[in-house]
């Protein structure tokens, strides 16, 4: 019977989220609900806020709403986090209402696409929306994650902005749009954001919340897994993977079954195995005439590896994947 193994001293990558020192804010305390007005802020004693959080959903308490996750989370972290529920985007005024953040705007457009949340696939405008108040459709913009990212950067120019959640995630590389019928290129580029995550991004967004409250600068958070931002050129000393072939319009080849019998496909095929059952034949009256003796001074092969003949891989951590460009999938008639 096999006995339970203690893994708790292997070595991991991923550092726990449990292990990082708290911010000085937790002193503060855990809020009933946080905070999505001044008036609530000062209730809580607060002058400012160390996160605010934009959502194109309704601020629910609940973990079947991404942000009160996020929020959640980083306050249990020690940061002070607001929340700015589905904003009048027609002017910057509303992103500030609890004043200016003190680490980072997280924007999102919501638990849903906010195209898909707003028309149907017949690119008709729905009439509801189950994540507003009432249902009511229309209290987002389309395209919420651009237009909230920039507004927040009109905003406060020099607060760094954080895009996540699944428009972000799905948007993160040049992108074939339904909605405007063509390759759309980086979300990143179009919300002129600083970070984008994507993905579960929990453990991302925790490191990069202590790191900006280290005074690390935004831009110098470069390794964070799960993160895209618009660099020039590759650093010095990686190594870069050309995948920037795109496919060719020509004919589709079907796979093969691999589980499909010779002479199943044979019969599927109208024809007949009869050369392949005399080949069988002939091989099993061969087979019956080797001796014993023939067949214990077979060997084994064995292969030995020449040093000299390796295959150059570059390493893992080092290599960067080089993609089509926007321009070159804009163009590509498939």
């Amino acid at each position: 019977m096999n006995a339970p193994v203690d893994v708790s001293f292997f070595q991991r990558a991923a550092k726990p989220l449990t292990s990082y020192r708290k911010y000085w804010a937790a002193r503060f305390g855990t809020a009933k609900f946080l905070p999505t007005t001044r008036k609530e802020m000062d209730a809580l004693g607060w002058d400012s806020c160390d996160v605010i959080v934009v959502t194109g959903d309704a601020y629910v308490d609940h973990p079947s709403f991404g942000m009160s996750v996020i929020g959640r989370m980083l306050e249990a972290q020690g940061f002070r986090v607001g929340i700015i529920a589905q904003p009048d985007w027609q002017s910057a005024e509303p992103f500030k209402a609890l004043g200016k953040p003190n680490l980072f705007f997280g924007v999102t457009s919501g638990n849903m696409d906010s195209m898909i949340n707003r028309y149907t696939a017949d690119r008709k405008i729905r009439s509801d929306d189950a994540y507003t108040p009432g249902d009511i459709g229309g209290k987002r913009p389309d395209r919420a994650a651009i237009v909230y990212s920039q507004r927040c950067k009109e905003a406060w120019n020099d607060v760094p902005i954080v895009l996540g959640g699944i428009e972000g995630s799905l948007r993160r590389i040049a992108h074939y749009d339904y909605w405007s019928d063509k390759v759309r290129r980086s979300v990143v580029v179009d919300a002129k954001c600083d970070l984008l995550l994507y993905g579960n991004a929990e453990r991302a967004i925790v490191e990069i919340a202590h790191r900006l409250a280290a005074r690390e600068p935004v831009h110098e958070i470069t390794d964070v897994r799960g993160t895209a931002y618009v660099r020039r050129e590759t650093p010095e000393g990686w190594f870069e993977i050309n995948s920037t072939s795109v496919d060719e319009p020509g004919r589709v080849e079907a796979h093969v079954n691999p589980y499909l019998m010779v002479s199943d496909q044979a019969k599927a095929n109208g024809a007949t195995c009869a050369k392949e059952d005399e080949a069988q034949a002939v091989a099993d009256v061969a087979n019956s005439n080797v001796s014993a003796n023939v067949v214990a001074n077979i060997k084994p092969l064995v292969f030995v590896p020449n040093p000299r003949v390796q295959l150059k891989v570059p390493p893992r951590d080092k290599s960067v994947i080089r993609l089509p460009s926007y321009e070159q999938v804009r163009a590509d008639p498939v």
